[in-house]
């Protein structure tokens, strides 16, 4: 997610782990602890659609 506020297109297109605030939204989203997150953005990169690909597949 961007801390851009006026780029809000890519918030849902990129994971970024930066802002503790943003792993939780994404985890709360994608239904995943902030380690599962964490390792699926380390395993296939910052793009949403992948993470989700790679979380269901777990």
């Amino acid at each position: 997610m961007s801390d851009d506020k006026t780029k809000t297109g890519q918030d849902r297109k990129l994971i970024s782990l930066k802002e503790d605030y943003e792993v939780r939204d994404w985890c709360k989203s994608l239904g995943c602890t902030p380690e599962q997150l964490r390792a699926a953005v380390k395993a296939v990169g910052h793009s949403a659609d992948a993470v989700r690909k790679h979380l269901a597949k777990a």
